[in-house]
């Protein structure tokens, strides 16, 4: 069995996000680092193989992304994954969502997984679509919102978070599952992990290794266009009342409540 787990660079968390006024597409110049909803993925992944209720031969790490995108499977890998795959070329920048999902779906044809795993989102779209979208070019089934996956003779069964509660649903492989970080606790890669992820196998491909259309990917190719965007207003400075006079500073704090109708 082989289980292909879609991962993705995204700026740092601590890094202010910025539009670039130029491309209309966000800024990715600052520090990066992989996906935090994606090493729930992983995690998911190695889970079912230590189980041994599936004989798991490989877990694959797969992204699509620029240059610098090949230290996120670095992580990936350190965190348990055999091998990554790294879609990366020109003709890709500025792919919307859908692009994005055709392009990913191309790659893991070739790879014919039993399994295709992911976060729910990734930290800097959070458009939370791009499993649905992998699944329909791949004429799998597809879930959302997972949170527990227990393996069944036919299959899975999973646990999915819903407005309204929970779902458990019974899914055949092949299948694309998007995980919620509810799911599990990711490990941290031991310093053995990490040295040696740069020793495991890294496959780089363009959009021709995988059969791409390139009218299909990047700008031209995605439904989505940026029309125009402006900075959020900047709040006003928060009142700060000095406790000088216990009676007197109780006094300001209730006449500012009062005063927004607060109490």
């Amino acid at each position: 069995m082989k289980i292909c787990v879609l991962v993705k660079e995204v700026p740092d968390a601590a890094v202010e996000k910025r539009m670039d006024p130029n491309t209309k597409r966000l800024d990715r110049s600052g520090e990066k680092n992989l996906n935090p909803f994606d090493t729930h993925a992983i995690e998911a992944a190695m889970q079912i193989r230590e189980s041994g209720a599936l004989d798991v031969d490989e877990i694959v790490a797969v992204t699509m992304g620029p240059a610098s995108a090949f230290r996120a499977l670095h992580k990936a890998v350190s965190l348990g994954a055999d091998r990554s795959i790294h879609l990366t070329d020109e003709a890709l920048a500025g792919s919307d969502v859908c692009a994005t999902g055709y392009a990913l779906a191309r790659v893991l044809e070739a790879e014919s997984p039993d399994l295709v795993l992911l976060g729910q989102q990734s930290d800097d779209g959070e458009c939370y679509t791009i499993g649905a979208v992998v699944a329909d070019h791949l004429k799998m089934p597809s879930l959302t919102q997972v949170i527990k996956i227990d393996v069944q003779d036919a299959g899975l069964r999973c646990e999915r978070q819903a407005e309204y509660g929970y779902d458990t649903v019974d899914v055949e492989l092949p299948a694309v599952i998007s995980v919620g970080d509810a799911i599990n606790e990711p490990r941290y890669p031991s310093l053995k992990a990490i040295m040696g992820a740069k020793k495991k196998p890294l496959d780089t491909r363009s959009t021709g290794d995988v059969g791409i259309d390139a009218g299909q990917v990047g700008a031209d190719g995605s439904q989505v266009q940026c029309g125009s965007f402006k900075a959020p207003p900047q709040k006003s400075a928060g009142t700060i009342i000095e406790d000088e006079d216990t009676n007197e500073t109780v006094e300001k704090i209730m006449a500012w409540l009062d005063e927004r109708k607060l109490i």
